[in-house]
């Protein structure tokens, strides 16, 4: 009987390969079992400092869930340092209302409804369920252990009591489940400032996370490569920025865009910088699902229609499409 199982999980792997679903260079679009048996694919990208596929090829994704709504969820709850782009932090719940001064929120509605897509919005880590519903989740300036659920009593008679709700990482596992299952992620800036001590959250980054930056100053992006959310952008645009400078290095990714260092008055405080390649934006297929990601977007003007702040049109274009992509609405990472 158990060999009979494993040749009928080979004939599956072998029927999605006539049918294109492992294709080299196309997402796969029938789920394929897991295992020694399964996707070529996770086997030639295996990762084994995270543990996951991982890179540009499309077989590392997972089209597990084929129902998602054409709906996001933006998450921006801080649990440490917060960025006046985000404004005041956010009651409880999904959606609640919004202040004047919650400009991140109100402009990444805004701006995904002209797409017609909609957003839901939220600071409150219980609501990081039921995710698969969702064609993507976008972290968008969130920092420092942004999925831990603080403040939970616990009780000193016993190591596990689920009568106190003292299960702290279920946001941490919804989410790696999400990934997992196909879901597509959008970190923006301070994501990068976000769940430093788990390896998993870093390499969903591309094997990279902040470190520090140097002035906030203007400086020239340079698109260094095709791709669906740097369709319509000029070469080279100026912007202004932190400049976050990167511990690792994002590795096994395709490199979208990179600031010219030459063009910043300065460029470090502690971090010696990165010389004549300092990527600013970037995207990878990650241990099932798909991962867009830009360290631009701290100042409240880049996310403001019409603030007249450098670069904000190629800005907005350049996070519109990485969101459509991450979505799978548009190729992504091609």
């Amino acid at each position: 009987m158990k060999m009979k199982v494993v040749q009928v999980a080979v004939a599956a792997v072998f029927a999605a390969v006539a049918h294109g679903a492992l294709a080299q260079n196309a997402e796969p679009t029938t789920a394929v079992p897991t295992g020694p048996h399964g996707n070529p694919g996770a086997k030639d990208n295996f990762d084994p400092v995270y543990n996951v596929c991982r890179g540009t090829d499309p077989r590392c994704y997972n089209p597990w869930v084929d129902n998602r709504q054409n709906k996001v969820l933006l998450y921006t709850r801080t649990a440490g340092p917060r960025h006046a782009n985000l404004g005041t932090a956010l009651a409880a719940g999904l959606n609640p209302p919004l202040n004047a001064n919650n400009t991140v929120q109100s402009s990444i509605i805004a701006w995904m409804a002209e797409q017609g897509v909609q957003v839901d919005w939220t600071e409150d880590v219980t609501r990081l369920t039921n995710l698969n519903q969702y064609k993507a989740v976008i972290f968008v300036s969130t920092s420092r252990d942004t999925l831990f659920k603080h403040g939970t009593a616990v009780s000193p008679t016993a190591a596990v009591n689920t009568t106190t709700s003292a299960y702290l990482d279920a946001a941490k596992v919804s989410l790696r489940q999400y990934i997992r299952a196909g879901g597509g992620f959008v970190g923006i800036h301070n994501a990068f400032g976000t769940e430093y001590n788990w390896p998993w959250y870093e390499g969903l980054l591309g094997n990279a996370n902040y470190y520090d930056h140097g002035a906030n100053q203007a400086g020239d992006v340079v698109i260094v490569n095709s791709d669906s959310s740097t369709n319509g952008l000029p070469k080279r645009f100026g912007f202004q920025d932190e400049w976050y400078n990167l511990v690792p290095f994002p590795t096994r990714v395709k490199y979208l865009a990179n600031v010219d260092e030459n063009s910043l008055a300065t460029k470090r405080t502690t971090h010696p910088g990165h010389g004549d390649f300092h990527p600013v934006s970037w995207c990878q297929y990650y241990d099932g699902g798909r991962s867009w990601v830009t360290t631009l977007g701290h100042d409240r003007g880049a996310f403001t229609d019409g603030s007249g702040f450098p670069g904000q049109a190629e800005f907005k274009r350049h996070v519109v499409n990485g969101i459509l992509s991450a979505m799978g609405n548009i190729p992504f990472c091609q």
